[in-house]
């Protein structure tokens, strides 16, 4: 169960406009954005949280007139507006549990097959293919960064950028390793193949990040960028691969046609990853980010998906678990994140 406090937010709120009317407020412009940012999105909590309520003592109030007398035509009516409600209650319960300080951001996605060629490259492309139909579903729109698709099936390797309102704070819950165990579609004696994929998840916070890189620190190669062929490929190379020589950090961007837009759309990615690095620095709760990482294999994924023998997808942070395998691979995760921003929530 999720605990909401409307008491302490509303002697928030009440704090941050004591703030906003003072006098000097805006002397430090940086601050005063930041208060007023706070202030607005807890104002729009305490809206929604008091349009639910009235619309949940409507909803009794016309309960209580059908158990009197029934009524068919209000009957109709409850019970379409009670789907509704439950619908716009678990979307408030999913927006107090974002409350983190970098889950307003949009995401960063990085996957890479583990060890095991076709097999694992092919678990990959199906994630990438999951969380691109995830966001599709929920009004997020997708930018590929930059893809190196293997010669045989799948991908080695993708990054992509997930634009929207909690986009990080709704796919942090993806970051780790992630197993498959199938019969494999590539193997001609029908055998039970086991898999893994890893991703890694971190907010997008360009124009917020206070990092300094310094051209020394950099290698920047360009390439070619990989099409489907024929116009789609690019003749001039704009593609740009860009190394941290400090920090062995290597990112890539082949989305734009111009080499000027990739090395910008780069070299931001770069000082997200960077930021995040310093912040891991300055805490040891670094999971708050980025979340463990472990080697891509056996014993370290954080979500299984078993198509065969049985059809089972669970989550082992969580516990959270469901046979619906196809539907969590066609991007309905909306319970598997959910289930995960609880616990993150109950073991902070």
């Amino acid at each position: 169960m999720i605990h909401f406090d409307i008491s302490s937010k509303k002697v928030r709120v009440n704090e941050l406009e004591k703030q906003i009317n003072d006098p000097s407020f805006w002397d430090d412009q940086k601050n005063a954005l930041k208060v007023v940012e706070e202030s607005n999105s807890l104002k729009e909590i305490l809206k929604t949280y008091n349009d639910l309520k009235s619309e949940t003592e409507e909803s009794e109030g016309l309960l209580e007139m059908i158990k009197e007398e029934y009524d068919e035509e209000i009957h109709e009516g409850l019970s379409s507006s009670l789907v509704s409600l439950e619908k716009k209650l678990d979307e408030f319960s999913t927006s107090i549990l974002l409350s983190n300080e970098f889950d307003k951001y949009n995401a960063i996605i990085e996957i890479h097959p583990g060890a095991g060629g076709t097999e694992s490259q092919d678990w990959a492309n199906m994630l990438f293919e999951m969380y691109i139909k995830y966001a599709s579903s929920h009004g997020l729109k997708t930018t590929t960064y930059a893809l190196e698709t293997a010669i045989d099936a799948g991908i080695k390797s993708v990054t992509f950028l997930v634009k929207g309102k909690f986009a990080y704070g709704k796919l942090k819950s993806e970051n780790g390793v992630h197993r498959l165990v199938r019969i494999s579609p590539f193997d001609s004696s029908g055998r039970r193949h086991t898999s893994f994929a890893s991703v890694e998840v971190i907010p997008q916070i360009e124009g917020n990040i206070d990092i300094n890189i310094e051209e020394k620190d950099l290698r920047i190669d360009t390439y070619r960028s990989s099409g489907a062929g024929g116009q789609n490929v690019n003749k001039t190379e704009s593609a740009v691969r860009i190394t941290h020589l400090p920090t062995g950090i290597v990112v890539t961007c082949q989305n734009e046609r111009s080499q000027i837009q990739n090395r910008e759309i780069a070299l931001n990615v770069l000082k997200s990853r960077l930021y995040q690095l310093e912040l891991k620095k300055k805490q040891e709760e670094m999971n708050k980010l980025k979340g463990e990482q472990k080697n891509i294999e056996w014993g370290s994924q954080i979500r299984s998906y078993v198509l065969c023998p049985y059809k089972l997808v669970k989550d082992h942070r969580s516990s959270y678990e469901t046979s619906n395998t196809d539907g969590v691979l066609e991007g309905e995760l909306d319970g598997l994140i959910n289930a995960y921003l609880k616990w993150e929530v109950k073991n902070k």
